[in-house]
């Protein structure tokens, strides 16, 4: 497994005791998740034994409440070590995140439903926080249907997240601030699981779409979307002072760090023995590789470093600083995004035709990298929103 360091000889500060901690953690079930990596790949879903020594490893709770069954990570150290278990296996760390963004709403649910769902349940808790459904209101609840996409992980998961709309005779309710948004949660057993997931990328996440016919869903089994906009209300079983929105780049951004850092501890071991057709000397000879290698090298030396720093604006200031930290972090996922593209992309091209083998590790870097940036976190929809907030305007997801 890749140490803290990610395979570069450039200076980087040292892990933290508790970072340190994790990095053993993962060195201890690494020898699992290489060996089914392959598998993975191919039969487009996590094998249960990594899945098995995920569990017993801690990682799928290391972002919820000690209170709900967690281990209440600090933001930092979440983020490396999504970043060293995207050096492993992409599709392993992606899933991994969705748990970190979804662990989130355990702070927001009723105390008895966050332990419900995070401490009694071993298994996952995946789903779709896009509103593709429908939430009716009846008494005591909602009555929930609809069909949600990217369920990252629900080979292996004991509930849903459902984000809906909440309707009125089967019409959206709108309010001052747009429509009403409701996340009601229901046990895996209530949904159909459907199989959609064909891609170019991350083919091992297992990223189905999933469909529930009408169902009745208690209201303390639901949050609203107006709630996940700002930080969870204070109470002692609070994990982390931060609105579900601002957390969430933080469990898909490193997950680009570690992918482009696999990229180049990759293409570095093959430039030191490759000759090029009609060459005389390796790769890692040539000048020009040399030069190209230390740009990319840079691009994800400080992808890494602004990600670390927002993670610690987060944590310093997740329920104070409005608008001004959201920009920030919006524009370090929409950065790191493009830093990590660019520098997979160097290596990519030179390393040739070499690359092009599904054998390739790059192979793999070059589709992951180009399927993780797709979400929504690391849209470079973020520079234009950004740009109007910095220029006096309102700061929106999107026009």
């Amino acid at each position: 497994m890749s140490d803290a360091s990610a395979g570069t000889r450039l200076h980087k500060p040292p892990p933290t005791t508790e970072q340190k901690a994790w990095l053993a953690r993962l060195a201890q079930i690494s020898p699992v998740i290489e060996e089914h990596s392959d598998r993975a790949e191919h039969e487009r879903r996590m094998p249960a034994r990594v899945f098995e020594a995920l569990r017993n490893s801690g990682v799928p709770r290391m972002w919820v409440s000690k209170d709900f069954g967690g281990e209440q990570v600090s933001i930092e150290t979440g983020v490396v070590v999504l970043e060293a278990l995207a050096r492993l296996d992409a599709s392993v760390a992606w899933q991994m995140g969705v748990q970190g963004a979804i662990g989130r709403l355990s702070d927001y649910l009723p105390e008895d439903s966050a332990r419900e769902l995070f401490k009694n349940n071993t298994q996952l808790v995946v789903g779709g926080v896009k509103p593709f459904g429908q939430a009716e209101p009846v008494d005591g609840g909602y009555i929930l249907q609809g069909e949600w996409s990217f369920a990252s992980g629900i080979a292996h998961a004991g509930w849903l997240a459902c984000m809906a709309f909440l309707t009125v005779d089967g019409k959206p309710v709108i309010d001052a601030d747009g429509p009403d948004i409701r996340v009601p949660f229901i046990p895996i057993s209530k949904a159909e699981q459907l199989d959609t997931w064909y891609t170019i990328g991350l083919r091992g996440t297992g990223s189905n779409n999933y469909r529930v016919a009408p169902t009745f869903v208690p209201a303390e089994l639901t949050i609203t979307k107006a709630q996940m906009q700002h930080a969870p209300a204070e109470r002692l079983s609070r994990a982390y002072a931060i609105s579900y929105y601002n957390f969430g780049p933080f469990t898909v951004a490193p997950i680009a760090v570690g992918i482009a850092q696999d990229a180049l501890s990759s293409f570095k071991a093959m430039a030191g023995k490759k000759v090029p057709a009609s060459g005389k000397t390796t790769l890692a000879a040539s000048h020009t590789v040399q030069e190209k290698l230390g740009r990319a090298e840079m691009l994800v030396y400080s992808a890494h470093l602004l990600l670390m720093e927002a993670a610690r604006q987060a944590t310093l200031f997740g329920e104070t600083g409005s608008d001004s930290l959201a920009a920030l972090i919006r524009l370090t996922g929409a950065t790191v995004a493009e830093k990590t593209i660019e520098a997979v992309n160097i290596v990519y091209e030179l390393a040739g035709s070499s690359s092009i083998y599904t054998t390739s590790r790059l192979d793999r870097c070059f589709r992951d990298i180009h399927s993780a940036t797709k979400h929504i976190a690391l849209s470079s929809s973020h520079f234009e929103m950004a740009g109007q907030y910095l220029l006096g305007g309102e700061l929106q997801m999107r026009r």
